[in-house]
């Protein structure tokens, strides 16, 4: 009787103990969940990449007092009355708070993954019209699009200013309609923006599609267009991204891959457009 009386003494005791830790650990939750929200909020801003260290900085906190809070418990209960008996001495219910801590944890960790492959994207992303887009493992890639497994590739985004234009590159390693099989095909491509709607359309700055030389630095592959204004391409896009506009025959795969434009297994591609005449919002 005694030790039964014990055994509910300490249990009343400990429960207030393990719910003030699990709650407090909830809270915890609740207001990193808001600062996430708030962050993805504000990535297309580009904020400083420090926000988002502070962010896995706390993340990695909560995961801690997760751990000391499991390892509390775990003493708690083996240092009961009866021993190994003593599990009921922790309420089910917080145990299965801490299982969904962990849960959330978790998610909380895929989110912020998401979040700092936008930062790359953004930290690399140019406002002054130019692209500089490095692609490694050419061959495999080529191999790749040959196989239909992956027919293209898109460039990171890049714009004429904070402000401007939103566009991108693809690039057909295998080729596209007249060159497939035979050329490298590049094309450019007119992205849906934020500011679209303070921006003149149809798009109609100058574009130049470069491959680089990479051995003598004087032999660019060079082709300039001017945007045809009646194209589908140069309109104000309504979806993600317009049709691609450019070069099928760009370049033959017998000039591309010699050391002039392919070393070490790379190419770089470079787009210009010309940002000036631009009205700024």
């Amino acid at each position: 009787q005694q030790l039964h009386q014990d055994n509910q003494r300490l249990k009343e005791e400990i429960t207030p103990l393990v719910k003030s830790v699990t709650k407090d650990m909830k809270k915890k939750l609740v207001t990193l969940t808001e600062r996430l929200i708030n962050l993805e909020r504000m990535v297309e801003h580009q904020p400083k990449r420090e926000v988002l260290e502070k962010q896995e900085q706390a993340i990695s906190s909560l995961k801690d007092d997760i751990k000391v809070s499991q390892e509390q418990i775990t003493q708690l209960e083996r240092a009961g009355p009866q021993g190994g008996r003593s599990q009921a001495l922790v309420p089910q219910d917080v145990k299965n708070q801490l299982k969904t801590n962990e849960k959330q944890m978790a998610i909380q960790d895929i989110r912020l993954a998401e979040l700092d492959l936008r930062f790359q994207v953004l930290e690399t992303a140019s406002y002054d019209g130019i692209l500089m887009w490095k692609i490694r493992d050419y061959y495999r890639r080529k191999q790749e699009a040959k196989s239909g497994r992956t027919l293209s590739l898109y460039s990171q985004p890049f714009y004429t200013s904070r402000t401007g234009y939103k566009m991108c590159a693809r690039v057909y390693l295998n080729g596209d309609g007249m060159g497939k099989g035979t050329h490298l095909s590049l094309f450019f491509v007119v992205m849906r923006g934020e500011y679209d709607a303070l921006l003149p359309w149809p798009f109609q700055q100058k574009v130049s599609l470069m491959l680089l030389d990479q051995e003598t630095f004087r032999r660019h592959v060079c082709d300039t267009f001017q945007p045809d204004t009646t194209s589908s391409s140069f309109k104000r896009p309504t979806t993600e991204m317009n049709v691609a506009t450019g070069c099928p025959l760009f370049i033959s795969h017998s000039v591309l891959e010699t050391k002039t434009y392919l070393n070490d297994d790379t190419i770089f591609i470079k787009v210009k457009v010309d940002s000036t005449n631009i009205p700024v919002p």
